[in-house]
């Protein structure tokens, strides 16, 4: 999930409305503390049982699928939901799309058209959330690099794991408020990763 976009909410009331205006249905509150576990080498088995569903459900509609997220990363620990990311031609055109995924046993949560007209799909068995952009979406591609880099850099993905056992251990309503908790620390690392390559690491942060 990404930071909430927009003037930063000054209550717990504007935060519930500011969540409630992307969210299919209530936003669901935690029960109890965020629980982490250690990397699972069966995560990326499940990230490839998804995404050949996924590709059966749309065939040529699925443009890109991605496994990103902290499940994608081994030697970090993680929520245990597989983050996917799926590029379609256009995530506005729901009916092209959604009704073939919920066919799938995928269900609409999340819809933000407002960035880069986004939507979240959720599976159950396993955990799934299923990120939907349009075709060749730089956040699509702002994931992939995150996720390479921390693949590759291990005093980053140490400092990430360091931060999220930090931050989960924190009490939260919502786990949209344990996903902005996380900006400042992928954009300091992205920042790295952006001189590293020279590129400019100013971009929009989740």
């Amino acid at each position: 999930m990404r930071a909430l976009r927009g003037p930063a909410p000054r209550t717990p009331q504007d935060y519930e409305r500011s969540l409630a205006e992307i969210t299919i249905g209530r936003p669901e509150r935690l029960s109890g503390p965020i629980q982490l576990c250690e990397h699972d080498a069966a995560w990326p088995a499940a990230y490839r049982k998804e995404a050949a569903r996924i590709r059966r459900a749309l065939g040529a509609r699925a443009r890109r699928l991605e496994h990103v997220g902290s499940t994608s990363v081994p030697g970090l620990a993680a929520k245990p939901i597989i983050d996917i990311v799926l590029e379609v031609s256009d995530p506005s055109d729901e009916p092209a799309y959604v009704p073939d995924l919920q066919d799938a046993g995928y269900v609409l949560r999340i819809r933000e058209a407002e960035w880069f007209e986004h939507r979240m799909l959720r599976g159950t068995s396993p955990a799934v959330n299923l990120h939907v952009f349009g075709a060749g979406c730089p956040e699509t591609q702002r994931m992939v690099r995150f996720r390479d880099w921390l693949r590759g850099h291990p005093p980053d993905r140490a400092r990430y794991d360091s931060a999220k056992r930090e931050l989960a251990a924190q009490g939260w309503t919502y786990m949209q408020q344990y996903a902005d908790a996380k900006t400042s620390v992928i954009a300091a690392i992205l920042e790295r990763a952006g001189a590293a390559s020279g590129e400019s690491g100013h971009q929009p942060i989740g």
